[in-house]
């Protein structure tokens, strides 16, 4: 779907408001307080080359990234992949791959391999002292350019190649969203396999250039899937989001001269620069793409290179200075933990930095990093669970932003579920239930739709009276838009911005909470009867599901607490009935203990998530501060799934409940949580998802947050859950427009400073007792 031009205005407008707010707080703090520490504490170097793409690096501007290594050979090779490069039948896919050579070859008798964290940098050197050659190779943070700089002591020839591996029609099965593999009668126009096309080079590019491009010149797929679904009242004046999607790249290189449609080359020289531009254009044509793509290289040539390149590395060095964490253990033993942890920290914010201020949001399983698997698929366009959305897999790194201050990395989220979608979960929840409000389904393709495999392929008029998906793995999981919403009351705390409130997060709100006000009647106790639902995965039969129940009671109170100037008193007042009817917190008693509770009455156990504690996760009904927290740590206690991998969010419960050692050594196992095949060590193991996994990443960011910083409207509790044994020096971000910068000393904290100074007042220190 496209956005339309005021859309677009609204998210270029929210974007830059988020980078002011970054770069304000940044400016507060130019002249005093903590000293940022080195980001290149944390640099990824290596002596050695890389077999091939798992011993890559990823480099990113946040919607164009790589996975980037050097062979034994000493060329240069990567892959290129984009935010927004979805297939004909939804297929997020790689863009292509490079390889960069030198002739003659740099020496190899001394080499280094070298992330540069702190000017998102890869630095590649070659041979010793004077001799020695440096390729530097980045994506512009600014511009949609991948840069190759080269430096030679001789003159040496730059050879680039495109190595296209999507050469001839390829059927691949099962391709419809998700590898779900579930037996389901596909219509007759959609039986066998789907053919996947080539490519395609460009024949006559523009002088000394080479290129090679993706049209998506139809998509039955799409067509079928919304006559299926039974939206084709909802797209009759929209354009299909597949069909004419076009993606690719130009390459160019100073004085090069194309050597046919793969080849370029630039003459022998000391100083050597290539270019990759990469562009996606919706709706258009081969013809029109490369038009825009011409247009924008021309665009970006307005800005002279050595100004693109200075204003890339300021980028990353406010970026590394806007938040950051250090961590040092007062004993040996416990050094190596706190290097790991610190520097698994660092390394997933990088990677969502790189990723994540694209047209789509992130996505969990893989993000734009994934690499060629020996398995069912051989190339890099793979990746369980396909390239759908699953709610709660793809919040879990977006849980750890507005803390970080990278408040333009959620922008994606809420474009895509809400700014862009939110007339069609509207749409989906009158057609299916006949009621008002807004149905966000558990899984959604970027578009909105719901997967295939969930909805099935019997044809919406074909139905009876359940229209709902067929699939019961999340038929009724409905707790996606109320997250949506807190996480959307999150970014408006921490930057306060009233337009933001106004036009995007209110709507939502309003929207969501008119699907439950009109989907569930009330009981004889007054209070909203809540079935028949589901406790996300795991309990398939419940009345009154936790995540719902505290989901409601979380996101309006919050609503409610708004100030009076922002709302009216006929929202208000709305607000403060629909509370009424929300149930209590499910809890439940054994051997004599009263817990939390997946739900007032759960049955049928299908997966192995912990519903109960999402009361305390993510949405701080239970804490460890309040006076029923012991509901919460006796459900913890008695929890049967456990773990610190993946999307389990163990650490996180252990940090809202004030339990610092358990949540630590829940924090260095998953840090340690690499996978044995990727080099880079935050390329984390698949877990239940697919490398590198970003709920495994989004977890740990935000656990070592809790642990330092934690906020319940205007209070913010400091160092909540810290082990004692580990000091800290760290600057987070806080509701308000708060800046909070603490150094921790042989156990004391010795330094809090607040911007605005103000907010001191609102500061608590949790002892023992209270945890």
């Amino acid at each position: 779907m496209s956005i339309r031009p005021s859309h677009v205005l609204r998210e270029a407008r929210l974007f830059v408001l988020a980078s002011a707010a970054c770069a304000s707080c940044a400016t507060a703090r130019a002249h005093e307080g903590l000293v940022p520490p080195d980001p290149g504490r944390h640099d990824v170097v290596w002596t050695t080359p890389s077999a091939d793409a798992h011993g890559s690096v990823p480099l990113g501007n946040g919607d164009v990234a790589l996975n980037a290594w050097v062979e034994p050979s000493g060329e240069l090779v990567f892959y290129v992949a984009k935010s927004d490069a979805w297939d004909h039948v939804g297929r997020l896919l790689k863009v292509g791959r490079v390889r960069v050579a030198l002739d003659p070859p740099p020496p190899m008798d001394a080499f280094e391999h070298a992330l540069r964290l702190e000017r998102g940098v890869l630095e590649v050197r070659y041979g010793r002292g004077a001799a020695a050659v440096r390729l530097e190779l980045f994506v512009d943070a600014h511009h949609p350019v991948v840069v190759a700089r080269v430096h030679s002591p001789v003159p040496r020839a730059l050879i680039a190649t495109i190595e296209p591996w999507r050469t001839a029609p390829e059927p691949v099965p099962q391709a419809d969203i998700s590898d779900l593999f579930e037996d389901r009668a596909r219509p007759n126009s959609l039986r066998g396999e789907v053919v996947i096309a080539p490519d395609q080079l460009l024949g006559e590019a523009p002088a000394g250039m080479i290129g090679w491009y993706r049209w998506n010149e139809s998509s039955p797929w799409f067509d079928e899937v919304v006559r299926v679904q039974g939206l084709e009242d909802y797209f009759a004046d929209r354009p299909d989001p597949l069909s004419g999607r076009t993606f690719g790249g130009l390459l160019r290189a100073s004085n090069g001269r194309r050597e046919g449609p793969t080849r370029l080359r630039a003459q022998p020289a000391s100083e050597q620069r290539l270019e990759l531009f990469v562009a996606t254009e919706h709706p258009s044509s081969p013809s029109a793409w490369l038009r825009a793509v011409v247009q924008r290289i021309a665009a970006t040539d307005a800005v002279p290179a050595a100004q693109r390149d200075r204003a890339h590395a300021d980028w990353w060095r406010a970026f590394w200075q806007r938040s950051w964490i250090e961590i040092r253990a007062r004993d040996e033993a416990g050094a190596a933990d706190a290097a790991v942890v610190e520097q698994a920290y660092a390394l997933q914010r990088y990677v969502t930095a790189c990723a994540g201020r694209g047209r789509f949001p992130i996505k969990f399983n893989g993000s734009l990093f994934t690499v060629p698997w020996e398995g069912r698929f051989g190339d890099a366009d793979y990746r369980r669970w396909g390239p759908g959305y699953w709610w709660q897999n793809t919040r879990l790194p977006y849980h750890a932003l507005s803390a970080a201050g990278d408040f333009e990395s959620l922008l994606p989220l809420f474009r895509m579920y809400s700014t862009e979608t939110l007339a069609l979960h509207e749409f989906r929840a009158r057609r299916y239930t006949g009621h008002g409000g807004a149905l966000l389904p558990e899984c959604i393709t970027f578009w909105g739709g719901s997967f295939p495999a969930d909805y099935g392929w019997t044809p919406f008029e074909e139905r009876g009276t359940d229209k709902l998906q067929e699939s019961g793995w999340h038929k009724r999981e409905w707790v996606a838009g109320l997250e949506l919403v807190w996480l959307m009351q999150e970014f408006f705390a921490y930057t306060e911005d009233q337009r933001f409130l106004r036009e995007t997060l209110l709507p939502t709100a309003e929207s969501v909470l008119t699907f439950f006000d009109e989907h569930y009647a009330t009981g004889p106790d007054g209070r909203w009867v809540m079935t028949p639902s589901q406790a996300l995965e795991t309990w398939w039969d419940t009345t009154n599901p936790m995540p719902e129940v505290a989901g409601l009671q979380a996101v309006l109170e919050r609503l409610v607490q708004l100030p009076s100037t922002s709302t009216t008193a006929a929202q208000r007042a709305r607000w403060l009935r629909l509370a009424e009817l929300v149930p209590a917190l499910p809890t439940r008693v054994e051997d004599g203990v009263e817990l939390l509770a997946p739900a007032a009455r759960f049955a049928d156990k299908r997966n192995v998530e912990n519903p109960e504690l999402y009361a305390v996760f993510p949405f701080r009904r239970v804490s460890f501060e309040r006076a029923n927290a012991a509901l919460g740590l006796a459900a913890l206690e008695r929890r049967t799934d456990r773990g610190h991998a993946g999307w389990r969010q163990d650490e996180l419960f252990m940090t809202h409940l004030g339990l610092a050692d358990e949540a630590r050594a829940g924090l260095v196992q998953r840090a340690r949580n690499t996978d044995p095949a990727s080099r880079f060590p935050a390329f984390w193991a698949a877990n239940y998802d697919w490398t590198p996994d970003q709920t495994h990443g989004g977890v740990l960011m935000r656990t070592l947050q809790t642990m330092l910083l934690q906020t319940d409207g205007d209070t913010l509790f400091v160092l909540p859950a810290w082990p004692d044994d580990w000091d800290v020096r760290f600057r987070l971000h806080a509701p308000g427009r708060t800046i909070v910068e603490g150094e921790r000393v042989d156990g004391r904290l010795e330094r809090l400073e607040l911007t605005p100074t103000d907010r001191a007042r609102d500061v608590r220190r949790p002892t023992a007792a209270s945890r």
